[in-house]
């Protein structure tokens, strides 16, 4: 072979290899909310979240999702405050439109109570 044409493979190989090294791994699950985490890799072994993070502490609890069940950091957070607050009964729920300012309560004055 002639030195030409192996320097020639060289450059190529060398272009190849650093083009190469810089394709970086894609995490699917980032930006989705903690339910749909939950819905998508949880919901096949556990019904519902409650009850999961019930007596764990929170470092643990996050580092043992990162290890087992989440394909980044911050997936494994995100599910980790999920599990709690659903334990904590601090529910995350999406504010309710409230109607005009006219919006009443459901409450009544209590009935009379019937003379014997």
């Amino acid at each position: 072979m002639s030195p030409n044409k192996a320097r020639c493979g060289l450059l190529v190989l060398a272009v190849i290899v650093a083009t190469g090294g810089s394709v970086a791994a894609q995490n699917l699950d980032q930006g989705k909310p903690a339910p749909k985490l939950f819905a998508e890799s949880c919901a096949s072994c556990h019904r519902s979240p409650r009850g999961l993070a019930k007596g764990r502490f929170h470092l643990t609890l996050y580092l043992f999702l990162q290890k087992h069940y989440s394909s980044g950091s911050s997936s494994a957070w995100a599910l980790t405050s999920y599990l709690e607050s659903i334990d904590s009964g601090k529910r995350v729920a999406a504010k309710k439109p409230q109607a005009a300012s006219t919006a009443r309560t459901s409450l009544r004055p209590p009935a009379p109570v019937p003379a014997r």
